[in-house]
């Protein structure tokens, strides 16, 4: 497991929750317009020990509620039990994020009881999906399981799409609410060029009212949906 960013503290990344965010390296996909690209490639430089995480939140009781996991895919890290068990001894919530590749290690680790919330990315409808994660003849059959278990598994979650011109249109994000029918909570996101992309070829951010066009289609499958980062 390899650390590759700390964030001390925020009120944004775990919601109604004062956290602080784990950044762990490494990732199966290649999304292009992924804003975390040395993370992504394993090439950050800033290597944290999960130690000096730990030391961190032991210290911080009582002002931090929660810790978020993130990445990077943080469920391709088979030690990660290893951070999230003493996280949880300090007596923190855990948000993960996730792509929702690795459904079978989603699930050891929320029966274990080391997950409070989850958040897993939607890159796209189906068919668009190996063309927006980067991963050619992507099989599929993963995902859906992340979601349908991320639906039935009692803990509080949300789904999430980064909506980027050039690889998302209302058809599709439309056709990507229909495949999370019913699901708790959606957020549209806004595209932003963090100067760190895998890709920025003919990528840029749709206008607020293609946003809003497309929540309004996105509504009509997941009610509970809402526009973030514009």
């Amino acid at each position: 497991m390899k650390i590759g960013g700390f964030q001390k503290m925020t009120v944004l990344d775990y919601p109604g929750k004062v956290a602080c965010t784990v950044f762990l390296a490494g990732c199966n996909f290649r999304c292009p317009f992924c804003h975390n690209a040395l993370l992504v490639t394993k090439q950050n430089e800033n290597e944290i020990s999960a130690e000096a995480v730990i030391d961190y939140l032991s210290r911080r009781k009582g002002l931090l509620d929660g810790v978020c996991i993130t990445g990077g895919e943080p469920l391709l890290n088979e030690d990660i039990e290893l951070l999230l068990n003493p996280i949880k001894q300090l007596g923190y919530s855990i948000k993960l994020d996730t792509n929702g590749s690795r459904p079978q290690m989603l699930r050891r680790l929320v029966e274990k009881g080391l997950v409070d919330y989850i958040a897993m990315d939607i890159k796209s409808c189906p068919e668009d999906y190996p063309v927006v994660s980067g991963v050619k003849g992507l099989d599929f059959t993963d995902i859906r399981d992340s979601i349908q278990y991320i639906i039935s598994c009692g803990i509080d979650y949300e789904f999430r799409t980064t909506v980027v011109k050039g690889l998302h249109t209302v058809d599709s994000v439309t056709s990507a609410a229909k495949m999370i029918r019913g699901a708790k909570r959606y957020y549209l996101q806004g595209f932003k060029d963090s100067g760190e992309l895998i890709n920025t070829s003919g990528l840029s951010a749709h206008s607020r009212e293609a946003m809003e066009e497309m929540l309004l289609q996105v509504r009509k499958y997941v009610p509970d949906a809402e526009i973030r980062g514009l």
